[in-house]
């Protein structure tokens, strides 16, 4: 699967019918113990505080205030699932990198990113989101180490791509991909997304309805 090949007319338009349907709010957890059971495939959707995350997944399933947004960042501080449709559920992971969050929330965070990573199978893939604007940080370099060694696949997303000049997208998907080439759980390919405008979210919406046909979901 090839993110940058010619769209696929029939994956593109499962994608569209899977992300509108019904979405609501179902469970968030805090600890290990208080995930839900394993039930519909997940995918998950990891990034630094304010890189976008609510916002995405607001965008992706045609609702404004499904997930929440704020201007202050590190206001996710859960596991937070939603069920679309009853046929996949979107995680929406704590944001990390906030220097405001004490090291002792930061590091009860970390706990629970790393156990449910290790331990969820029937997590499909994690949405690695990377602001466009500035490429990989620290943190992020972190994060796929992390998912490299759960051995979980994950896809790296650049986000406020309505931010960034046409030849410096062209540049920083250049670089992106060629540090995810040295990476053995990375998809190869990066999606470039702008939750405000729209770009990218129908691509995105295929990405995941193709991952569930190969799946067999």
């Amino acid at each position: 699967m090839d993110a940058n090949a010619k769209p696929n007319s029939d994956a593109f338009e499962a994608g569209r019918k899977l992300f509108a349907g019904p979405c609501q709010f179902v469970h968030a957890a805090a600890r290990l113990e208080t995930l839900p059971p394993i039930g519909p495939p997940e995918i998950a959707f990891a990034g630094r505080s304010n890189v976008g995350k609510s916002s995405l997944i607001n965008a992706l399933t045609g609702r404004q205030t499904l997930a929440r947004t704020s201007h202050t960042p590190g206001r996710t501080q859960e596991l937070i699932f939603f069920d679309l449709a009853g046929k996949l559920l979107l995680v929406d992971m704590p944001g990390y990198g906030y220097a405001a969050v004490g090291k002792e929330k930061a590091a009860a965070w970390g706990k629970l990113i790393r156990d449910y990573l290790r331990g969820r199978a029937s997590l499909l893939r994690v949405f690695l989101l990377v602001d466009g604007r500035h490429g990989f940080k620290d943190k992020d370099v972190e994060m796929m180490t992390a998912l490299d060694e759960a051995a979980v696949s994950y896809a790296v997303v650049l986000t406020k791509a309505d931010e960034i000049k046409p030849a410096e997208r062209a540049a920083r998907v250049e670089s992106v991909e060629a540090a995810l080439s040295r990476r053995p759980a990375a998809f190869p390919n990066v999606l470039v997304t702008s939750a405000r405008r729209g770009d990218g979210v129908g691509e995105l919406r295929e990405h995941v309805a193709r991952i569930l046909a190969e799946r067999g979901f």
